[in-house]
């Protein structure tokens, strides 16, 4: 059993790490064809990596050790992320570490590495980048742990794996609890993964972007690093909201090797369903003003707070 597991904790991190470009690609695509555009090649994201990694590094000479450090860092984490998060099966050898506050807390880690990598060298842009990236994350993290907390309440724990196996093995029902829940989980993915509303990946106006100001200095490896792990965090946070919202079709720790072979064309089912998803709110929303961002996340986090308080007085 224990060769089963890990031979599923090593689908689970090379499925995401072939995956998570694929799937913003994959968005692309779908937000191109919503406005009547070419689409470009859901392979383009693997390109544009694969290039980056043949080419020379170039380093400011002010750089120093944690310049060249971080772009290992953040993306060490978004792997340790996606290894923990039960996207095909519950029965995962890091389970015991898959608390979902760790993970937040792994997120958080990634995000101060990227803030103090982007204000090392000492431009403007970088350091406006790394105040605008803190900001988002010190407001969308308490509603992302608000919504944990009403998942965790209705299944007694806060590791992963066990919230999504014991919602998966219940009767299906209306929670309203939930239903409020992913409303703010939602907002918060759009915040954190630096989409429309709160920004917009695909623009390098200096004055509105957030995530790209922090990339401005990196080249070669590095930069396929950190476009690789945004990548995986846009993936992480999909496989969240479908371990929290739509549970089903993972394997369990109980099941057989055919149910986890069943949970791999589910998974990607489930994220071509999410990228398109995605896409609409991207092409029906505004880019809003970095000073309305704050009353953005305040919105998701009343939402999560309104599912726990529709769970604590009325148990559904």
């Amino acid at each position: 059993m224990k060769s089963i597991e890990v031979a599923t904790q090593l689908l689970e991190v090379t499925a995401a790490l072939a995956a998570a470009p694929l799937f913003v690609g994959w968005v692309n695509q779908c937000r191109a064809w919503l406005q009547n555009r070419r689409a470009p090649s859901i392979a383009l994201p693997y390109y544009g990596i694969r290039k980056l990694f043949h080419k020379d590094a170039a380093i400011a000479e002010g750089a120093s050790p944690l310049f060249r450090f971080a772009p290992y860092m953040v993306f060490s984490a978004m792997v340790v992320a996606a290894a923990i998060i039960p996207s095909m099966s519950t029965g995962l050898p890091l389970a015991t570490a898959a608390d979902a506050i760790a993970l937040v807390g792994l997120f958080a880690t990634a995000r101060v590495f990227l803030s103090l990598a982007a204000m090392d060298i000492g431009t403007a842009f970088g350091t406006l980048g790394a105040r605008r990236e803190m900001m988002v994350g010190f407001l969308a993290e308490p509603a992302l742990l608000m919504v944990i907390f009403v998942a965790s309440l209705i299944s007694a724990t806060t590791a992963l794996p066990a919230i999504t196996e014991n919602l998966a093995t219940q009767k299906l029902g209306l929670y309203p609890s939930l239903a409020f829940t992913a409303i703010a989980f939602t907002m918060v993915l759009l915040a954190e993964n630096a989409r429309i509303p709160i920004d917009n990946p695909a623009t390098h106006l200096e004055l509105t972007m957030i995530h790209e100001a922090t990339l401005l200095e990196y080249s070669a490896r590095h930069l396929a690093l950190m476009e690789w792990a945004a990548a995986l965090k846009l993936f992480n946070y999909a496989c969240i909201g479908f371990a929290l919202f739509v549970p089903w079709g993972v394997s369990t720790g109980h099941d057989s090797p055919v149910a986890l072979i069943g949970s791999i064309p589910l998974l990607a089912l489930k994220l071509l369903i999410a990228g398109g998803a995605l896409a609409l709110i991207e092409t029906i929303s505004a880019k809003l003003r970095v000073f309305r961002a704050p009353e953005f996340l305040a919105i998701a986090f009343l939402f999560a707070v309104l599912g726990l308080l529709v769970h604590l007085l009325l148990g559904a």
